[in-house]
């Protein structure tokens, strides 16, 4: 998603790879942010925080209209549906990065 967005063009792409994985592994809660995955990716979990907050609103207010074929195709059972995962709540989102 971030890859048709102009305004994730400035983050670096490790920084942006890291805080994809924090958002997937708190959507999922399979855990938070461990000293092995701050010392091989180079950030900490509050280092994340606002790009995975932004990621979250990304997927929140996706427009509809824009990206179908993108959309259509992870939707698809192959690409275990990822495009059908529902973003998490903003106020959640929050309480569970502060406990990272």
């Amino acid at each position: 998603m971030t890859l048709q967005e102009y305004d994730y063009a400035r983050e670096s792409p490790s920084k942006l790879a890291a805080s994809c994985l924090l958002l997937a592994l708190t959507m999922k809660n399979l855990g938070g942010w461990t000293p092995t995955l701050k010392y091989y990716s180079g950030y900490s979990a509050q280092d994340l925080h606002p790009l995975v907050k932004r990621l979250n609103f990304l997927l929140t207010y996706q427009p509809h209209d824009k990206l179908n074929a993108v959309r259509s195709k992870y939707s698809h059972r192959v690409f275990f549906e990822v495009a059908k995962v529902t973003p998490m709540d903003m106020l959640k989102l929050e309480e569970a990065l502060t406990s990272c």
